[in-house]
């Protein structure tokens, strides 16, 4: 059966639940490990703070080249170029490994100066010295599965990638308490841990990669030129707009840093927990643009608005319901993920405050992935520089200044119901200009209402 033959909700269900399937795994591994690394101390925690920002940094290398490959190959798709969606995924592995490769041996060549940045102390340099590599190698290894997984979903395969995101998240927890306690290799040990379950997964995503010939061999260089133009013209906008998270994510870690190492930690478990929370928000950032993608290629612009109205209703009516769940369970959870007394407490606090507004957050966050696949790259940035220049950073450091560490988590969740609110706005905005166009070029032209 096509996959737009069945209704729109159907059509996101059976993109979205592997994803969610297999994100829930990535960020429930993720979470176990910070688990382990809470044993050690409150340096390893602090350590690990510190990683997220300039992991949020690599992120945004990978998911901006994803992104872009997500819109032009399911675009190219729904237009029935299916041999120049081959060799545009061709194109996005060669990129991919050339830029995260150039960006890991930068970030290997200059920890020290990263970690002084963010406001680290001599007495972490030690620890952080042993983390670093094993845990650069294993941000390259994650990328490489990403930028396969990005193929894969591209194609309207969502199945295979949730299966790898399982087996290597139930791996990685198998292998945590073996390479940290066994091995004694403390907190590097997680780090090897995760390079041996990303690498098992690149081994069976670029099998099935290869065995459905998704991509195919570089031909001529005018083909390789117009396939990297094609690529570039998404991924500049896309790869800004995904290199702010983590620009201010290093200046609220940095601001976080001033109230000591147990402050840091907090907030790295916070994030930690974070990631899971919102885990459907993100299932539907990356099930919704190869659909949005051939919706596009096919010019059926105003099923594009239902889709994404359909997902922003069922993400805040899901993200209320977890909201109530984690507040229930705050103490518990605090507890349980540290010994360190001073730490679980800010990290309730922080539970008790900042998830209400997830889903706004993800009101947000659905807006800027359907504006980079309808095309419209420049206003995803757009909102991204909203949302975090205007609506986040400026709370955060206020709140910071009035009341302190708790005044700080009160601005991030301002910050968050602001953010929706204007992205939604922003969104509309640029769908009508879309739906405008569109109806332009038809001959029979038509008003689009959006019910």
């Amino acid at each position: 059966m096509s996959l737009f033959k069945s209704s729109l909700v159907n059509t996101l269900y059976n993109q979205t639940w592997p994803m969610l399937v297999g994100l829930f795994a990535i960020m429930g591994s993720q979470l176990v490990d910070s688990a382990f690394i809470g044993q050690l101390g409150t340096q390893p925690l602090a350590v690990l703070g510190f990683t997220i920002p300039v992991y949020q940094l690599i992120v945004g290398f990978q998911v901006g080249l994803g992104i872009a490959t997500t819109a032009t190959i399911s675009t190219a798709l729904g237009a029935n170029k299916h041999s120049y969606a081959k060799f545009l995924g061709t194109i996005v592995l060669a990129i991919g490994i050339a830029s995260i490769s150039l960006l890991c041996i930068l970030l290997w060549s200059y920890q020290e100066q990263v970690a002084y940045a963010l406001g680290a102390n001599k007495a972490l340099l030690i620890t952080l010295r042993h983390y670093w590599l094993p845990w650069l190698i294993s941000c390259w290894l994650g990328a490489m599965l990403y930028f396969g997984y990005s193929i894969c979903r591209s194609h309207g395969e969502t199945l295979l990638p949730g299966k790898v995101m399982v087996s290597t998240s139930v791996l990685n927890v198998i292998l945590d308490p073996l390479f940290i306690f066994t091995f004694d290799m403390g907190l590097a040990g997680a780090a090897w841990a995760t390079c041996v379950s990303f690498l098992i997964g690149c081994i069976f995503i670029f099998k099935a990669i290869l065995r459905n010939q998704y991509i195919v061999m570089l031909c001529t260089l005018d083909k390789v030129k117009e396939g990297v133009q094609a690529i570039l013209t998404f991924t500049a906008p896309a790869m800004l707009g995904q290199f702010i998270p983590p620009i201010s994510a290093m200046i609220v870690t940095v601001v976080v840093a001033s109230y000591g190492d147990f402050a840091i930690g907090a907030w790295g478990l916070a994030n930690r927990i974070e990631f899971i929370a919102i885990i459907l928000i993100l299932a539907l950032t990356m099930a919704l643009p190869p659909i949005i993608g051939k919706l596009k290629g096919q010019n059926d612009i105003e099923k594009i608005y239902r889709l994404v109205k359909i997902a922003i209703h069922f993400v805040i009516l899901i993200q209320l319901i977890l909201a109530l769940i984690i507040l229930a369970i705050a103490n518990p959870v605090a507890h349980l993920l540290t010994t360190e007394t001073t730490v679980a407490t800010q990290l309730q606090q922080y539970l008790y405050l900042v998830p209400i507004s997830y889903g706004a957050l993800g009101v947000c966050m659905i807006s800027v992935s359907a504006c980079n696949a309808m095309g419209l790259p420049t206003a995803a940035l757009g909102i991204s520089i909203l949302r975090l220049f205007v609506c986040y950073l400026p709370l955060i450091w206020l709140g910071s200044e009035m009341f302190g560490l708790t005044g700080l988590f009160i601005g991030a969740t301002l910050g968050n119901f602001l953010s929706g609110l204007s992205g939604w706005l922003m969104f509309v905005k640029q769908y009508d200009k879309l739906a405008f166009s569109s109806a332009k070029k038809h001959i029979f032209p038509s008003t689009i209402i959006l019910n």
